[in-house]
């Protein structure tokens, strides 16, 4: 069996008193396609940090491939690339020498994929980096991370800068690139729909803790939308087991339910004498109705 590429156990942050992630435990496995969500504030960004090592834990461990995050050695650093939300390009130069500098630091830096995504992508090398506009030098940006073949690819946000053209041309490349089995992917997006097309396995951050972290289909199966119809008027409120909302009219009501089971639904119909359809629900369903 293959070594976690990132493993973190209990791993907690603060910044002065404020609890940003509480006592987080997972791995990150080879080829592994991790979607991050959470709210504004609910610790993404610190989480990749405290990956990819910019941040020390307040407690816990966090390790990338084998080694502490924030004393990684050179020749891991080398296997990790990253796109945060705001660029860290040098302005001064043009394009062709900003990816040449960087080229110089991976001995496995693919020129040929770079190339062709600079014409696919309407990247003009010749033009200095301080011209470009927001959304070009964030596809340069993620340009830079894809050219090194990491191992572990991280990234903030990626399109939250890019047009719709241009965010579909990162979600191709994005998705021929997570094929390596090899190769782990960690990515956060506002974006649900990004997530549910490219992501096999789903974080969910909720008051700085890991409400969920497993398998989407997984999710999808545990989470689901009751239909409830009853010969007779349901109570205004019902005591289930993992139940998150109850909506009642008259003799029909919605539920939205956790850990559901095809054991629960003939336990249910038996005491409310009703009939039960079973939805399953969109991810962006799901995390809109954790968060109510």
């Amino acid at each position: 069996m293959s070594n976690p590429t990132v493993q973190a156990e209990h791993l907690s942050k603060a910044f002065g008193h404020k609890q940003v992630l509480r006592d987080l435990s997972f791995n990150v496995m080879p080829g592994d396609v991790i979607g991050v969500l959470g709210k504004n504030g609910a610790g993404k960004t610190t989480l990749l940090e405290l990956m990819l090592g910019f941040t020390p834990p307040s407690s816990g461990d966090i390790r990338v491939f084998g080694h502490e995050s924030r004393q990684l050695p050179g020749a891991i650093k080398k296997r990790v690339g990253f796109v945060p939300q705001q660029d860290e390009l040098l302005d001064s130069l043009v394009v062709s020498d900003q990816l040449n500098l960087i080229a110089s630091f991976y001995p496995h830096w693919d020129k040929e994929l770079v190339d062709q995504l600079c014409a696919a992508w309407d990247i003009n090398v010749s033009a200095r980096v301080k011209t470009m506009s927001v959304g070009e030098r964030q596809k340069l940006s993620i340009l830079l991370a894809f050219g090194q073949r990491p191992d572990l690819l991280v990234l903030d946000e990626p399109v939250a800068s890019l047009d719709p053209l241009a965010r579909r041309q990162f979600l191709e490349q994005l998705v021929e690139l997570s094929t390596d089995a090899s190769r782990a992917v960690v990515f956060s997006s506002h974006i649900v729909s990004d997530i549910e097309r490219l992501a096999n396995r789903i974080w969910i951050l909720k008051e700085g803790r890991l409400y969920w972290h497993g398998e989407l289909d997984a999710l999808k199966e545990s989470i689901v939308r009751l239909h409830v119809q009853a010969t007779g008027a349901l109570p205004e409120r019902v005591d289930l087991p993992g139940l998150l909302s109850w909506r009642r009219q008259g003799s029909g009501a919605t539920a939205i339910v956790k850990d559901w089971s095809q054991q629960s639904t003939q336990a249910f119909q038996e005491q409310f004498k009703c009939d039960v359809r079973i939805e399953s629900l969109g991810l962006e369903e799901i995390f809109l109705e954790l968060h109510r």
